[in-house]
């Protein structure tokens, strides 16, 4: 099985390591994810973000803790579908915030004689307060990586 995850994982934190690892494990043992990490002009982003290179870096070096080096493709993504319209893939791991973006990649898929790909979501992760882990949140000093409030 293919698997695709795509985001921007400008601080790689607890919600991108679930979301990675879920991506692996509906891959199985003898599939490939594809992370596709946001590159370019799809970064209008009102926080800071990391240089590309150094998000990639995070991903592979938290992917090498894990195990999950061999099975990975990391590639830039330059627009929210990514290859994902014509891409090979079966399935695809989103959260709340990106479940629209998957409707709309099937949508397009299914235009184009692909099958639709399986959307799989998984949950927030949330912090010590119980609202969701962010980049930006971090970058805020409210929480840390792992979503224990700052005092």
């Amino acid at each position: 099985m293919i698997v695709c995850i795509g985001g921007t994982f400008n601080i790689l934190h607890n919600g991108h390591k679930i979301l990675i690892s879920k991506a692996f494990e509906k891959a199985g043992k003898t599939g490939k994810v594809f992370i596709g990490v946001t590159k370019g002009e799809v970064l209008q982003s009102k926080i800071y973000v990391k240089p590309y290179n150094e998000r990639v870096n995070a991903i592979k070096k938290y992917l090498l803790k894990q195990g999950y080096d061999k099975q990975a493709i990391i590639k830039p993504i330059l627009d929210k579908y990514g290859p994902t319209i014509d891409g090979e893939f079966d399935a695809i791991i989103v959260s709340p915030e990106t479940i629209k973006n998957a409707e709309e990649i099937n949508k397009k898929r299914i235009a184009n004689k692909k099958k639709p790909l399986k959307i799989i979501k998984i949950p927030f992760v949330l912090a010590e307060d119980k609202k969701p882990i962010s980049s930006t949140r971090i970058l805020n000093k409210e929480i840390d990586n792992n979503g224990k409030i700052f005092h």
